[in-house]
C-alpha cells in the first residue's frame, strides 16, 4: 500500500486539506474580530443614548404608617404603653392598562457600520378600581399623599412628557420615581388621599427613546398594548408572544394581552418589594437584525471545506480520466483561491453589501480560476467547463446560506450528485493500474518509482 501511488497522491492531498485550514483558521478569527467591531457599534449608541427599555407601570404608591402599641416592663418599674410606627409604601395596581405605541426607527452610521435607535410615541390609560387597593384604614393606620409610579430601564430615553390627567384633572410630573430605590423613571403626586376611597382613570402621552429591544409589564389585572413601528425585521421573543402581528416591507403592527390569571403579577409585587421589577415578565418587540455581512459570511466560512473538497475531487477525476498529472502545489494554489474568495467577500461586504459582494467574488474567483487551468490544461474548454462548475457550486453555497431550513437537504443533495457523478465518470476505470505500472515496458530509476506527478 505504502508503495502505490495512488495511496501517496491521496495522502499529499488531505495534506494540502490540512495546510488550508491555517488561512482558514487565521479568517475566522478576523471574521469575529470584525464582527465585534461591529457589537462595539449598538453598544456606542446604548452608551451615547439609552439603552433597552423596560416599562413598568403606572402604578399608584401610598405610604403607609402603622402604629402599634407595645406594652414593656423594665424590672421593678411599672409597665408602660410604647408606640412603635413602621412605614412602607403599598403599590395599588391597575384594574386594566392599555399601551398604545408609535416607533420610528433611526439607523445611525458609525463609520462603516451602522446600528438603530428608536424613537416612541407611548400613550397610557389605567384604570384604577378602591375595592382592590388593599389597606385596611383604621385609627392606628396613617396614609399619606400617594402619588403614581411610572418606572423605565434609562430614564435618559425619557423625552417630551405631555398633559398628564387623572379623572379629567391635569397634573404635574415630577422627575424621578420618589421611591427610596435607585429605580429610574417619573412620579406624579395625587394630593390628598381623598382619592383613594374613589375610581382613578390616569392618562398620560410622552416620548420614549432607546435601542434593541421595548418591553412594557401588564400590571393590570387586564392588560392590552399595540405596537406599531416602521422597522420591518421585529423580534417578538419575550415572555408573552403577540396575540395578532403583520410584518411587511415597510414594518410591523402587533398587540398582546394578558392579566393576572396568567401572569399572577399582583401576588409578585408585595409590599416594600419592588427591587426585583426588571425580573417582571413583559410584552417586548425588539428591533432585530437581520444577519449581518459578518455572521453570513461566517456561515459560509462554514461549507469552506465542502467547497474545496468537491473541487479537489474534480481535479482528482479529471487527473484519472485524462492521464493529465498535476502538481500538488497546483492543487493547493487553486485551494488558496478559494480561501482568497472569502476573504474578497468579508472585505467587500463591508461597503456594498453581502449579496453583492458574494457575487463579485464568485466573478473573481471563477475568472482567477479559469485563466490559470488554462494554462495548466492547455483547454479552453476544460478551463471554461471548470470555471462554470466553481460559479454554479458557489450559487448552490449561496442556496444553503439563504434556506437554513432546507440547508441539511440541499447539501445532502449536493454531496449526492458529487459523489454519483465520481462513480458514473469512473465506473469502467481500473484503479489497480495505478498500483501495478507498467514498469517493465517503461523501466525507471530506483529513486523516481515512487514518483508520483510526473
Amino acid at each position: 500500500m505504502f508503495k502505490s501511488p495512488l495511496f501517496w497522491k491521496i495522502f499529499t492531498l488531505a495534506g494540502c486539506m490540512v495546510v488550508l485550514l491555517i488561512p482558514l483558521t487565521m479568517l475566522s478569527n478576523l471574521i469575529e474580530e470584525r464582527a465585534d467591531y461591529r457589537a462595539d457599534v449598538a453598544d456606542t449608541l446604548r452608551q451615547s443614548s439609552a439603552g433597552a427599555q423596560k416599562l413598568t407601570g403606572p402604578l399608584i404608591a401610598v405610604p403607609i404608617t402603622e402604629i402599634t402599641t407595645v406594652i414593656q416592663t423594665d424590672g421593678d418599674n411599672p409597665a408602660k404603653e410604647i408606640k412603635r410606627e413602621k412605614n412602607y409604601i403599598h403599590y395599588w395596581l391597575p384594574e386594566s392598562l392599555m399601551v398604545d405605541g408609535k416607533q420610528q426607527v433611526e439607523t445611525r452610521d458609525i463609520g462603516i457600520y451602522e446600528g438603530q435607535i428608536w424613537h416612541g410615541d407611548i400613550s397610557i390609560k389605567a384604570e384604577f378600581d378602591p375595592k382592590r387597593l388593599g389597606i385596611k384604614v383604621d385609627e392606628n393606620t396613617l396614609i399619606g399623599e400617594p402619588f403614581a409610579v411610572l418606572m423605565v430601564s434609562d430614564s435618559r430615553g425619557i423625552g417630551q412628557v405631555r398633559a398628564t390627567k387623572i379623572n379629567g384633572e391635569t397634573l404635574s410630573v415630577e422627575p424621578g420615581t420618589g421611591l427610596t430605590s435607585d429605580l429610574e423613571g417619573i412620579h406624579i403626586p395625587l394630593g390628598s388621599a381623598d382619592r383613594l376611597s374613589q375610581v382613578q382613570t390616569l392618562e398620560m402621552d410622552f416620548r420614549l427613546n432607546g435601542t434593541s429591544e421595548f418591553s412594557v409589564v401588564p400590571l393590570g389585572r387586564n392588560s392590552a398594548m399595540t405596537l406599531n413601528s416602521d422597522w420591518p425585521h421585529p423580534g417578538f421573543m419575550g415572555d408573552f408572544l403577540p396575540e395578532k402581528r403583520e410584518v411587511s416591507a415597510s414594518g410591523f403592527q402587533a398587540s398582546w394581552q394578558s392579566s393576572w390569571f396568567a401572569n399572577n403579577l399582583d401576588s409578585k409585587i408585595a409590599d416594600r418589594e419592588l427591587s426585583q421589577w426588571q425580573y417582571l415578565p413583559a410584552f417586548s418587540a425588539s428591533i432585530a437584525t437581520t444577519a449581518d455581512q459578518y455572521q453570513l459570511t461566517d456561515r459560509a466560512l462554514n461549507y469552506s471545506i465542502l467547497l474545496i473538497s468537491l473541487t479537489f475531487m474534480a481535479f482528482f477525476v479529471f487527473e484519472m480520466l485524462t492521464a493529465r498529472q498535476l502538481h500538488p502545489l497546483q492543487y493547493l494554489l487553486v485551494g488558496l483561491s478559494l480561501v482568497m474568495f472569502y476573504l474578497v467577500l468579508l472585505a467587500l461586504s463591508e461597503h456594498i453589501g453581502f449579496t453583492p459582494a458574494w457575487i463579485i467574488a464568485s466573478i473573481l474567483g471563477a475568472m482567477i480560476n479559469g485563466v490559470y487551468l488554462q494554462g495548466i490544461m492547455q483547454s479552453r474548454y476544460v478551463s471554461m467547463a471548470f470555471a462554470g462548475a466553481l460559479l454554479l457550486l458557489d450559487g448552490v453555497m449561496w442556496g444553503l446560506l439563504n434556506s437554513e431550513d432546507n440547508a441539511l437537504l440541499l447539501g445532502t443533495g449536493v454531496l449526492f450528485a458529487a459523489l454519483s457523478t465520481v462513480m458514473i465518470l469512473t465506473r469502467r476505470f481500473d484503479w489497480y493500474s495505478l498500483s501495478h505500472s507498467n514498469k517493465k515496458a517503461q523501466p525507471q530509476p530506483a529513486d523516481d518509482e515512487l514518483r508520483i506527478w510526473k
